[in-house]
């Protein structure tokens, strides 16, 4: 007969755009599984209140990325006194000092090849990531299993840390459903502009500036489109911002900065295509955003895409501007690939659920309990 166990789920992340995963995981675990224990580590001025008796929050006052000893014994130490059978962690953040039972969720391998360092000075960068790699070590030394979120990322890892390859399982991520919110119109735009958007950071393996260029080739044939870019100003932004002024499409690119999900589900409505330029991807949840509300994708061919858009994307080489020139133009051009491409991201859409992962990785907690007691 199944015991009862106690399962930890580190969900510190849970309020941030990367947090999206854990979060709904919290969230449809409460919906299938009434039977085991769940504590669901939280920031302190967290809100989130379980739905399910068998569900408790508590306040973990540590930060969510830190290579201090002093809060990684801390940490530790609140997980040991939880007494779990098995703790899960989200982005590979187990404390050095916690040698107990484990699971990890790993989303990409980006960080191994794209430098992301904001305003941080780059000697002080190199050794943070240095640091974040070991962790990352570490981790995927200590734990059972490692979810990620598909088989790219899979064999990514697999590559980099031989050792993981029998410890990987893929639990695919999803889409949310379209806005329920009636569309507005964003300022800056016109009812009847024509127009190619993409929504997202400007981090580097995001490939704005290659998105740019390729529109630079668009412009050349097309005076009149526009490239609409959805996204808060960071840092990262404000560079490309300076960088594109000196491009020859510029006055044809509009930076939104943020916009309310009524804006946003106004842009995905009216726009020609949704472009997504991107060199590196764990699972890249905006092309399907925008499969939901019925834009046509064109997408790059690199890294998860293809695996994740499938064929309700049209693809070019992320590197080469007048092969996305091409690509776009193609499906600006021809109302039949434009139609059957949002026909098939509606049907695409089908294969993927919140609830599904969840029920995946409601198995992983079993197996690897179930390794605990035999």
């Amino acid at each position: 007969m199944e015991k009862r166990k106690h399962i930890v789920i580190d969900a510190r992340i849970r309020r941030s755009s990367t947090g999206r995963y854990i979060d709904r995981l919290v969230e449809h675990l409460q919906k299938i599984d009434t039977f085991h224990r769940y504590t669901i580590l939280v920031q302190p001025d967290d809100p989130f209140k379980p739905t399910a008796k068998n569900f408790t929050a508590v306040a973990c006052p540590f930060p969510k990325f830190s290579a201090n000893p002093i809060n990684d014994l801390r940490l530790a130490w609140q997980l040991y006194r939880l007494k779990p059978d098995l703790v899960h962690f989200d982005l590979s953040q187990m404390p050095v000092s916690y040698f107990g039972k484990c699971v990890c969720m790993s989303h990409d391998t980006t960080m191994y090849r794209f430098v992301r360092r904001g305003s941080t000075p780059l000697p002080l960068y190199r050794l943070k990531m240095a640091l974040y790699m070991f962790l990352v070590w570490q981790t995927h030394t200590k734990a059972s299993k490692i979810l990620v979120p598909t088989q790219t990322v899979a064999n990514e890892f697999a590559e980099r840390q031989p050792f993981t390859l029998n410890k990987l399982v893929v639990t695919l991520e999803a889409s949310e459903p379209a806005f329920a919110d009636k569309a507005v119109r964003p300022m800056g735009l016109q009812q009847n502009e024509k127009f190619i958007m993409y929504v997202g950071t400007a981090f580097p393996h995001k490939n704005l500036p290659g998105l740019i260029r390729g529109f630079n080739e668009l412009h050349k044939n097309d005076p009149a489109l526009k490239l609409v870019l959805v996204g808060k100003h960071e840092k990262h932004y404000r560079e490309l911002i300076d960088w594109a002024a000196k491009q020859p499409s510029y006055k044809n690119i509009i930076f939104t900065g943020f916009v309310t999900d009524a804006e946003l589900k106004w842009l995905y409505e009216h726009c020609q295509a949704y472009v997504f330029a991107s060199l590196s991807e764990g699972f890249g949840l905006p092309p399907l955003e925008a499969m939901t509300h019925g834009a046509p994708v064109v997408s790059s061919n690199a890294s998860v895409m293809p695996e994740v858009n499938g064929d309700a994307a049209y693809y070019f080489t992320p590197t080469d501007p007048k092969d996305m020139a091409r690509a776009v133009q193609e499906v600006l051009e021809d109302p039949a690939l434009r139609k059957l491409l949002i026909k098939n991201g509606y049907a695409h859409l089908k294969k993927f659920s919140w609830g599904k992962m969840a029920a995946e990785t409601l198995t992983v907690y079993k197996d690897v309990l179930e390794e605990v007691t035999t």
